[in-house]
């Protein structure tokens, strides 16, 4: 069985070497959607009975780990060193720097691999997360999945 939960933030980022308008300091409403594999709980008097897992503990988990970090922060790639040179400027700036170039394709990977490591079997039913979808416009998207680490 699938399940997936979807979140959404607002970050800001650029991409230097782009050939257009994103090469320039921008921001996005993204939506993170979190799809995790497994079998559904058979546990009688458990309140994650008849499920893979509840969706307000994965809520929890993605926003501990990821969204809370992220929402309303500038993810900046380590190596754009004007930018980041730019926010270290302001005080008490909600900078991520990232070792890679912050397009819908890094992030969503990015957060794959953050996410994983907490989403994990505790019920005995194989539990584990096999996709992360990236909107970084509503047209635009980027998948990563458990094949791609």
């Amino acid at each position: 069985m699938r399940i997936t939960r979807r979140l959404e933030f607002d970050a800001g980022h650029r991409i230097p070497d782009h050939a257009s308008q994103c090469k320039h300091l921008h921001g996005h409403r993204y939506v993170i959607e979190i799809t995790l594999a497994g079998e559904i709980i058979q546990a009688a008097g458990n309140p994650a009975n008849g499920m893979v897992m509840d969706f307000g503990d994965i809520k929890q988990i993605a926003k501990r780990h990821l969204v809370d970090l992220w929402d309303h922060a500038f993810l900046a790639y380590r190596g754009d060193t004007p930018v980041v040179d730019f926010l270290a400027t302001l005080p008490d700036h909600k900078t991520v720097l990232l070792d890679v170039v912050p397009t819908a394709e890094n992030l969503a990977l990015a957060a794959f691999r953050i996410l994983d490591p907490h989403y994990r079997d505790t019920f005995g039913n194989h539990l584990q997360l096999t996709q992360v979808r990236l909107f970084e416009t509503p047209n635009c998207w980027a998948d990563a999945t458990r094949d791609m680490l």
